[in-house]
C-alpha cells in the first residue's frame, strides 16, 4: 500500500464513487414527484394546494415527523406509514363508491367489508379502483392535478378521519391527544399525506410504475414489485459472492501471516496524562451517562407498544409523548457515540504529537459548549413536539427527520463545535505531521479522517425547511450513512491503528496497510451503497440498481473480520491474565462480531430491493439498527474510551472485574434483545407485509397486536441485563476518576486485575 500508484488508484476510485453519488442526486432532483400548485375536481373546485402540502409537511415534521409514524417507509414503527395508510384507505373508499355506496357509507367501508364480497365483485372493484387511481392527471404546464369526484370525496372523508385521529390521539398508535389543534391544521396534514399517497400510487408519465417504483405493496391499488427489484437483487448476490472471493485473495496475498505476529509491550508504567487528556474524562463520563439515559428511554419507547401512552398506569404521554421519547432515544445514541469519538480524537492528539499551550483549557471550554448544544437540542425537540413552535420548529425545535432531529440552529452550533475540535486536534498532531514526510502516512490519515467528520456532517445543511422530501432524504442519508457509518468508522480505524501499533499489537506498517485496505473496501462500496436507503423515496429506478449492487458489496469487508478476531484474541492470550489492554481489546473483538452479525447478516437482510420492498418500514429494520448502531458504533466508542482512559487514570483505579461485568452485560443483553424480541417481531410483521401489504402490517391489529405486545414484554429481562452493563461501565469510570484524582488516601489493595 506504500506504492504511490496504488494510492493514486484508490483516490481515483474514491472520487469516482462520489461522482456517481452526486450524479444520482441530480437524477433524484430531476425526477422527484412534482408537488402540484393546485389539486382540483372536474368542476374546477379546489381540493387542496401545494401550499397546503408544504404547510402540512412543516407542521407534521415540527410535531415529531418521522417519530409519529413513517412516510415512504422512513420513521417510527408504532403508528402507521401514513403514505401507505392514506393510499389504501382511498382505495377502499373508491371501491365502496363503485359498489354503489353513498359517500358517508364509503367512509366507513373497511378491508373486512371488501373481503366479504365475492371474488368476482372484488376483482371488478379492484380493476375500477386501479383504473381511477393509476391515471396520471397532473399537468406540468399549469401545475394542476385533477382529482376525480370520488377521489375528492375520499380526500374530504380522510381529512375528517385524520383530524379526529390527531386531535383525540390513539393509544394503540402511541399518539397523544392534541397533535393537531384545529380543523385547518388537520386538513393541511392530510394534504401532505394525500400527496405522498398520490406519488406512491400514480405512474410516472414516461413509465408503467409509480413515482415510488410501485412501493408500498398493495394489490388493491395495483402496487406490486417491479421486475427490476427481483433482477437487481439476484445480481447483487452474485456480485457479492464474486467480490468476496477477490477480497479474500487480496487480503491473504498482501497481508501476510507474519504481519500479525504481535510484539507486545507488556510492561505498563503508571500513566502520565497531559492536561488536555485529563480533560477528556468529563467527555467520557457524560457520554456513558447519556448511554444509561438512552437505554432507559429505549425501554420506555418499547413499552408504548404494550400500554400506549401510559407507563404502568402513569399517563406518561402527557409529559413525554412517544415522539419525544423516541427522538431523545436516537439523539442520545448519536451524542453518546460522537462524544466518545471526539474525546478519543482529543486524547490521541498529544499521544501522537505534543501538548500545545492551554490545550487543556480549550478542551474544557469545548466541553461546556457541547453540553449547551446537547441540552439545547433536547429541550428544543421536546418543546417542538409539545406544540410550542406550531409548524415552525425547524430552526430551534424539531426538523422531523430521524437522526437529524435537532433544530437547525443547534445543528449549526454543533458544526462550529466540531470545527473547534478539528483545530484542537490539528494543534496537537502538527509536530508529528511535520515529521512525517509521507503525505499518505498514518498521521496524515488521522488528519484526513478528522477533517471528514465536520465536513460530512455539513451535508445535513444541504436541505432546508422548504426542501422536497426526496431531496431532503438524499442529503439526510449523506449524514446517517456516510458520516456515521462511513467516516466515523474510518476515523476510528485510524485511531485504533495508532493505539494498536503503540502497544505492539501490530506494526506501524501493517496498521497503515490495513487502514488503506479498510478505507478502500468500506468507502468503495459504502458511498454508492447510500442509495439502498432511497429505493422508495420518489427516486428513479436506476437508483435501485446502484443501491442494490453496492450496498451488497458493503458486506465484503465484514467477511474479513474473522482474521481480525483471531488476531486480537491471540494478542490477549499473548498478553496474559493481567494484560493491561485485555478488556479494551475484548470490546474491540465484540465490535468485529457485531459488525459481522448486525451490520453484515442483519444489514444484508434488508438490503436486496425485493426484500426491502416488503420490509421497508417494519420491525425488521430495528434488528439491524440495534445490533449495528450499538453493536458496532456503540461498542467501538467504548473500546476507544477504554484505550484512552487506560492512559489517564491510575493503575490502581482500573477494575477488570467491573469491565468484565459490563462486557457481558452489554453484549449478552443486546444478543438476548435481538433473539427474544426484535427478530420474532420483525419476521411476524414481515409475513403480514408480504401476505397483505404494508398498510396491514403497520395497522394497530399487527403493530401493537397481541403477538408483538408479548415479544415487547420479552425485552424486559434483556433490557435489564443490557442496562446493567452500561451502569457497570459508568461505575467503572466514576471509580477510576475518584481514585485517580480525588482519593488522596493511601492506596488500598488493588481491585482484581
Amino acid at each position: 500500500m506504500g506504492n504511490p500508484r496504488v494510492r493514486a488508484l484508490l483516490l481515483f476510485f474514491l472520487v469516482l464513487t462520489f461522482g456517481v453519488l452526486i450524479l444520482g442526486g441530480q437524477m433524484i432532483n430531476r425526477d422527484k414527484p412534482p408537488i402540484p400548485e393546485r389539486v382540483k375536481t372536474p368542476a374546477g373546485d379546489t381540493v387542496f394546494t401545494g401550499t397546503d402540502v408544504n404547510h402540512g409537511r412543516n407542521y407534521y415534521f415540527s410535531r415529531g415527523g418521522q417519530h409519529i409514524g413513517t412516510i415512504w417507509g422512513h420513521g417510527s414503527y408504532l403508528a402507521p406509514d401514513w403514505s401507505a395508510d392514506f393510499l389504501h384507505r382511498m382505495g377502499l373508499f373508491l371501491a365502496a363508491r363503485h359498489n354503489g355506496l353513498a359517500p358517508g357509507e364509503a367512509a366507513g367501508f373497511s378491508q373486512k367489508d371488501f373481503d366479504a364480497l365475492d371474488a368476482v365483485t372484488r376483482a371488478r372493484l379492484s380493476a375500477l379502483v386501479q383504473e381511477e387511481m393509476r391515471a396520471n392527471r397532473y399537468d406540468p404546464g399549469t401545475g394542476t392535478l385533477a382529482f376525480t369526484p370520488h377521489q375528492a370525496e375520499a380526500f374530504q372523508a380522510l381529512a375528517r378521519y385524520y383530524t379526529e385521529l390527531f386531535q383525540s390521539g390513539n393509544e394503540r398508535m402511541g399518539l397523544q391527544p392534541g397533535i393537531v389543534k384545529t380543523t385547518e391544521q388537520g386538513r393541511q396534514v392530510t394534504s401532505f399525506f394525500a400527496w405522498l399517497a398520490w406519488a406512491a400510487g400514480t405512474p410516472r408519465p414516461d413509465a408503467p410504475h409509480t413515482y415510488t417504483s410501485n412501493w408500498p405493496y398493495d394489490p388493491l391499488v395495483g402496487n406490486t414489485p417491479l421486475p427490476d427489484t427481483i433482477i437487481w437483487s439476484i445480481v447483487s448476490v452474485i456480485l457479492l459472492i464474486l467480490v468476496t472471493a477477490v477480497a479474500l485473495f487480496l487480503y491473504l496475498r498482501y497481508l501476510r501471516e507474519e504481519d500479525y505476529e504481535p510484539k507486545l509491550l507488556k510492561d505498563f508504567p503508571e500513566p502520565a496524562p497531559t492536561a488536555s487528556q485529563k480533560m477528556t474524562l468529563p467527555y467520557f463520563l457524560v457520554a456513558i451517562a447519556l448511554l444509561v439515559v438512552q437505554i432507559g428511554l429505549g425501554a420506555v419507547t418499547a413499552h408504548f407498544t404494550v400500554e400506549g401512552t401510559y407507563f404502568f398506569g402513569i399517563p406518561l404521554g402527557k409529559i413525554l409523548p412517544y415522539a419525544a421519547a423516541r427522538t431523545w432515544h436516537l439523539q442520545l445514541a448519536v451524542f453518546f457515540i460522537a462524544t466518545c469519538f471526539l474525546a478519543a480524537g482529543l486524547f490521541i492528539g498529544p499521544f501522537v504529537g505534543r501538548e500545545p499551550k492551554k490545550q487543556g483549557l480549550l478542551v474544557g471550554v469545548l466541553f461546556g459548549a457541547v453540553v449547551v448544544v446537547v441540552l439545547g437540542s433536547l429541550s428544543g425537540t421536546w418543546l417542538s413536539i409539545a406544540g410550542m413552535f406550531g409548524g415552525d420548529g425547524f430552526y430551534l425545535g424539531h426538523q422531523g427527520y430521524e437522526y437529524i432531529e435537532l433544530g437547525r440552529v443547534w445543528q449549526l452550533l454543533l458544526i462550529v463545535g466540531m470545527l473547534i475540535w478539528l483545530v484542537l486536534v490539528l494543534r496537537a498532531i502538527l509536530p508529528a505531521l511535520r515529521k512525517e514526510d509521507d503525505a499518505g502516512g498514518l498521521t496524515h490519515m488521522l488528519l484526513y479522517s478528522a477533517v471528514s467528520i465536520p465536513l460530512f456532517y455539513m451535508a445535513g445543511l444541504m436541505y432546508g425547511k422548504a426542501s422536497h422530501v426526496s431531496n431532503a432524504e438524499y442529503w439526510r442519508w449523506w449524514v446517517v450513512h456516510l458520516w456515521v457509518e462511513g467516516f466515523f468508522e474510518v476515523f476510528a480505524t485510524v485511531v485504533m491503528a495508532f493505539l494498536l501499533s503503540h502497544i505492539g499489537a501490530v506494526s506501524r506498517g501493517f496498521a497503515l496497510k490495513t487502514t488503506y485496505f479498510i478505507v478502500f473496501l468500506y468507502l468503495g462500496s459504502g458511498v454508492i451503497g447510500t442509495f439502498h436507503h432511497l429505493y422508495w423515496t420518489g427516486t428513479p429506478t436506476p437508483i435501485i440498481a446502484l443501491g442494490a449492487v453496492f450496498s451488497a458489496l458493503e458486506v465484503v469487508p465484514l467477511t474479513l473480520l474473522g482474521f481480525e478476531v483471531v488476531h486480537n484474541l491471540r494478542v490477549i492470550r499473548a498478553g496474559g491474565r493481567t494484560y493491561a489492554y485485555k478488556w479494551p481489546i475484548y470490546f474491540f473483538v465484540s465490535v468485529a462480531f457485531w459488525n459481522l452479525v448486525g451490520a453484515g447478516v442483519f444489514g444484508f437482510l434488508i438490503n436486496p430491493p425485493i426484500v426491502l420492498y416488503f420490509s421497508q418500514g417494519i420491525n425488521t429494520t430495528p434488528i439491524h439498527a440495534h445490533t449495528a448502531m450499538f453493536g458496532v458504533y456503540g461498542l467501538l466508542a467504548i473500546s476507544l474510551l477504554l484505550f484512552s482512559v487506560r492512559h489517564i487514570v491510575t493503575r490502581r483505579s482500573w477494575s477488570d472485574g467491573l469491565l468484565k461485568g459490563s462486557f457481558w452485560g452489554l453484549n449478552g443483553g443486546l444478543a438476548a434483545m435481538a433473539v427474544f424480541s426484535l427478530i420474532p417481531s420483525g419476521f411476524y410483521q414481515l409475513y403480514h407485509a408480504v401476505a397483505s401489504g404494508l398498510w396491514y402490517a403497520r395497522s394497530p391489529e399487527i403493530a401493537s397486536g397481541e403477538f408483538i405486545r408479548f415479544f415487547s414484554w420479552m425485552r424486559l429481562v434483556p433490557d435489564v441485563i443490557f442496562a446493567s452493563g452500561a451502569i457497570l461501565l459508568l461505575a467503572f469510570l466514576v471509580r477510576g476518576i475518584w481514585i485517580s484524582f480525588f482519593n488522596t488516601a493511601k492506596a488500598a489493595p488493588a481491585a482484581k486485575r
